[in-house]
């Protein structure tokens, strides 16, 4: 068997979410966005709490709107049915970002470096459970 085939026969495999399944997704993918949004707003806002955490990572305060309007498209893209894949690979990025961020500036690593994968892991999970073109490009694969 080529590995093409048994990428179609996994792509095949790929089960449609059940009702259960799907509402678990919108309520991940829902709290992930509530957060995400939250997050968005308050860079835009440029808040002093925003300026202050911002400048203690190394970023110009000025730059606070950019990151909140990057954030803002990334997940537009997200909550939009026919690009959420898209967004949710935004988003990873942007992710990333803050991953590396948080490496450079030796924050904590639990609490702080990987709350992004965190939440990532959040993204992708939410739209996994929901969606069924996410299960058959990341399948869980059994044995």
């Amino acid at each position: 068997m080529t590995s093409t085939s048994a990428f179609t026969s996994t792509r095949a495999d790929a089960a449609a979410p059940s009702k259960g399944a799907r509402i678990a997704g919108l309520i991940v993918s829902g709290l992930v966005v509530l957060f995400l949004l939250f997050d968005s707003v308050i860079h835009l806002l440029n808040t002093s709490q925003v300026q202050e955490a911002m400048t203690d990572l190394g970023f110009d305060p000025s730059l606070n709107r950019v990151f909140g309007i990057v954030l803002l498209v990334c997940l537009i893209a997200y909550v939009i049915p026919a690009s959420s894949i898209l967004g949710a690979v935004l988003l990873t990025g942007y992710l990333g970002g803050a991953v590396a961020t948080n490496l450079l500036t030796e924050q904590p690593i639990v609490s702080t470096t990987l709350f992004p994968i965190y939440t990532g892991i959040f993204v992708w999970g939410g739209l996994w459970l929901r969606d069924l073109e996410v299960r058959r490009i990341m399948p869980i694969r059994r044995g």
